[in-house]
This record gives C-alpha cells, sequence and structure tokens, in this order.
C-alpha cells in the first residue's frame, strides 16, 4: 500500500471518527442525564468550544507542515476545516432552535443588542461561504488564487470565534484568553513566514547595492 492509499483508506477515516468524538460524547452525557441542570447550556457551550478547537486545529496544520516537513499534513486541513463548520452548525442550531424555538424577531433582537451574539453570528456567517467552497469542483471553478484569498476569511472567523467567547464569559476569561494567545501565535507565524523571504531579498538587494557602490567609489577616475 503506497503512503497515499494509506492517508486516503487508513488515517483520514481515523482522523473522521476521532473528530466525531467530542458529538459522540455529549450525545451520550444527555442520553444519560449527565449534564447540569440547564443542558441546553452545556450543549450550546460545548459546541461553540469545539467549533474555536477546531478553527485552531485547521489553522494548525499549515505551520506543522512547514515545519515538520511533512506535505501530507494538508490532506487531512480540509476534514477538520468542515469539522469546524460541522460543530458551528450544531452551535447554532442549539441556539435558534432549543434556546429560541426558531423565533426569528427574537433572533434578530438578540443579534442586534447582544454584541457577544453579533460577533458570534458573524463568525458563523463567515465559515459558510469556505465550507461551500471546500469541494475540488468548486475549488477549480473559482480558480487556486480567489480561492486563497477567500479561504483566508478563515482568520477573520477565528478572531471573531475568540471574541465571541470572551464575551460570553465575562468573569472568567482564562480560558478564551488562551484560545486568543494560540491564534495569535498561529498568526503570527503566517505573518513572519510571509515576510521572511521578503525580508532576504531586501537585505540581498543592499548587499549588492552596497557592493557596487564600493566598486564604483574604487575606481580610478579619469
Amino acid at each position: 500500500m503506497t503512503r497515499s492509499q494509506l492517508i486516503k483508506w487508513v488515517y483520514k477515516p481515523i482522523v473522521f471518527i476521532v473528530c466525531l468524538g467530542p458529538l459522540a460524547w455529549l450525545s451520550w452525557n444527555a442520553l444519560n442525564d449527565n449534564l447540569s441542570a440547564n443542558p441546553i447550556d452545556d450543549i450550546t457551550k460545548e459546541t461553540g468550544i469545539w467549533t474555536l478547537r477546531f478553527l485552531m486545529i485547521t489553522l494548525t496544520v499549515t505551520p506543522l507542515r512547514k515545519i515538520s516537513g511533512w506535505s501530507q499534513l494538508s490532506r487531512f486541513r480540509r476534514m477538520v476545516g468542515l469539522y469546524a463548520f460541522f460543530y458551528g452548525c450544531l452551535h447554532f442550531t442549539t441556539y435558534i432552535y432549543l434556546d429560541k424555538f426558531f423565533d426569528l424577531d427574537e433572533i434578530l433582537k438578540d443579534i442586534a443588542k447582544r454584541p457577544f451574539i453579533t460577533i458570534g453570528f458573524a463568525a458563523f456567517s463567515i465559515m459558510v461561504p469556505l465550507a461551500i467552497t471546500s469541494t475540488d469542483r468548486i475549488t477549480k471553478w473559482v480558480g487556486g488564487k480567489r480561492w486563497q484569498i477567500l479561504h483566508r476569511l478563515v482568520y477573520v472567523s477565528a478572531i471573531c470565534g475568540v471574541i465571541h467567547y470572551l464575551w460570553l464569559v465575562k468573569a472568567d476569561t482564562r480560558r478564551p484568553l488562551t484560545y486568543g494567545a494560540i491564534l495569535a501565535v498561529l498568526l503570527g507565524y503566517r505573518l513572519w513566514d510571509y515576510l521572511r523571504p521578503r525580508i532576504a531579498r531586501a537585505r540581498a538587494f543592499s548587499r549588492e547595492t552596497s557592493i557596487l557602490d564600493s566598486s564604483q567609489k574604487d575606481m580610478p577616475t579619469v
């Protein structure tokens, strides 16, 4: 079995099942009455946290691939990203169905009046076009460069997700700030990776210019 076949038929199914683990655990606790006195709040909280976690894992794939040199890691990024959207859908559905009972007027008032819901709704809305354009066919139709530009919106979604969590908890901000620190590292690595070759080229150009200037100064005058 080749490495590509091993990833397709062994590793990907394993990752797929592992990603379903949080939902299975939450469902088990719900069916066995292991949730708190406010089960809707528990479900909303857990699905939201796992949405943020999967977003972080998705953003970790590229730095980990570049640092480790294992290019095959990128083949798991789409799956993990879609699981972030999947848990985001569960989080959003829990809110509009179990919490608001599809009361559109109440939902719109919440989005307008409560900042943490506004920013959370923005984070989820950004994820929708990313999930829709995740297939190979749509990627080819959109075009590689435009697809890459569009999918950079995942950074905005992750930032909004952290802010949503931070504004939600209000008092004990340790966990959302931890996610914020992780996100800052991941985005900081991308910025450094983007600037590094440009800085290197600028330095090389500066050295060449200095050498040229020095050689011109050393030339005898006529």
